[in-house]
């Protein structure tokens, strides 16, 4: 299938095609003609495989026929990051329109904020807004949304875990009832389905490969002390033309400590986390973007805060504690059909956390030891479950860690 088969206005597929986008991705493929025939639509799908398109163009799309003057869509976004490019790809795909756009978030400004606020009065087309800034906005302004047609939950899992639930509630209330609600998420448990059952009408669903990190990425798994980390990471980015990385870790000290060890070390790196100011925030993923900068370190901020697509490596310093931060992690590689890596530091603490990382994607990784200067790593032994089945059956062992050079 083509985009020009989905039925899309002339001036998006002008857009498109002068992009070089001429194919759509399976999640494209099957929410466009759901969004274009008027249907609410829960979609399940993981980061990177082109979901904010598939909202976007069927939106573009209904604000070409239907005019401009008023909000007609507002889309919920967990961080100012996201929000921003958003709105920078709403930008490039209504090239050849005249639709008009804002990004509304917190961390500005005085001049921000007015900016912000002159954007939602005078009702810009598309509304882009983190939940507690738009909330800041509604409780002090008159805000238009009687023609709203679209109202979007993009990341919606993350900003439930960012405990914006009874926001996202509260910002409904303001919206029109004839509307149509399109909810993404990269995971779909319980609380997903409370918030899709309170503002959502019979809607369609689509389940897009939940939980599988995409095919190009090599996946890699060190077993190694925490000791051992700084110099593995040191070692891995020397000898590899690796041109664009991100290194996650478990938390903000650790993220500043170890961007200051790679700079000592002469990468070039920065750190990245919310507490830095806005304007420094973004000044380092511009540069990032622009491959100015080469080594971004951060928490699980970055996983599913940032678009950024050319990303050559990402290590997991630590293992996530929730298996899909793994899929969300990796999933900045790879991304629109290229090819990555992904390496993941295992220590004898985590070993449970990274099996039931396997378990849910179906993978039995090769374990790779450090490299014989940094002396020995852990020994990988089996989660605690099947440790326990095999001293029923046959008696206590301890496997030897799996070797690969």
């Amino acid at each position: 299938m083509t985009f020009h088969e989905l039925k899309l206005n002339e001036k998006i597929l002008e857009g498109l095609d002068s992009t070089g986008f001429t194919k759509p991705t399976p999640i494209q493929e099957q929410a466009i003609p759901e969004i274009l025939a008027g249907k609410d639509l829960i979609a399940c799908a993981q980061t990177g495989t082109g979901k904010t398109a598939a909202y976007l163009l069927p939106v573009l799309n209904d604000i070409i026929l239907q005019g401009h003057g008023q909000i007609h869509t507002l889309i919920l976004a967990p961080t100012r990051e996201l929000a921003q490019q958003i709105d920078q790809q709403i930008e490039g795909l209504s090239y050849f329109t005249s639709v008009s756009s804002a990004p509304i978030y917190g961390g500005g400004d005085g001049a921000g904020w007015d900016k912000q606020k002159r954007a939602l009065l005078k009702g810009s087309d598309i509304i882009t807004a983190t939940p507690g800034r738009l909330i800041s906005f509604l409780a002090t302004s008159e805000i238009d949304f009687s023609k709203l047609r679209y109202l979007v939950l993009d990341e919606a899992d993350r900003m439930l875990d960012m405990g914006f639930y009874e926001d996202i509630v509260r910002i409904a209330s303001y919206l029109p009832k004839d509307r149509q609600t399109l909810l993404f998420s990269a995971t779909m448990p319980p609380k997903i389905r409370a918030l899709a059952n309170s503002i959502l009408k019979s809607p369609a669903e689509i389940n897009i490969a939940i939980s599988k990190p995409a095919a190009g990425i090599q996946q890699l798994v060190y077993m190694a002390h925490d000791t051992q980390k700084d110099d593995l990471v040191r070692i891995l980015l020397s000898g590899e033309d690796y041109k664009s990385v991100i290194i996650f870790a478990s938390t903000k000290e650790k993220v500043k400590r170890l961007a200051s060890t790679l700079s000592r070390a002469g990468l070039q790196v920065k750190a990245f986390s919310s507490d830095l100011e806005q304007q420094e925030r973004e000044e380092i993923l511009r540069d990032f973007t622009a491959r100015r900068l080469r080594i971004l370190v951060g928490t699980d901020v970055l996983s599913r805060g940032i678009d950024i697509e050319g990303i050559d490596l990402v290590i997991n310093y630590d293992v996530p504690g929730d298996p899909e931060d793994y899929v969300h992690r990796i999933g900045r590689t790879a991304r629109a059909e290229r090819t990555g890596t992904a390496i993941t530091f295992v220590n004898t603490e985590d070993q449970y956390k990274f099996s039931r990382i396997e378990a849910l994607t179906g993978s039995d990784l090769v374990k790779l030891m450090p490299p014989e200067q940094l002396g020995a790593g852990p020994e990988y032994a089996p989660p605690l479950k099947e440790a326990k089945k095999s001293f029923r059956k046959k008696g206590p062992r301890r496997p030897s860690a799996k070797r690969s050079h």
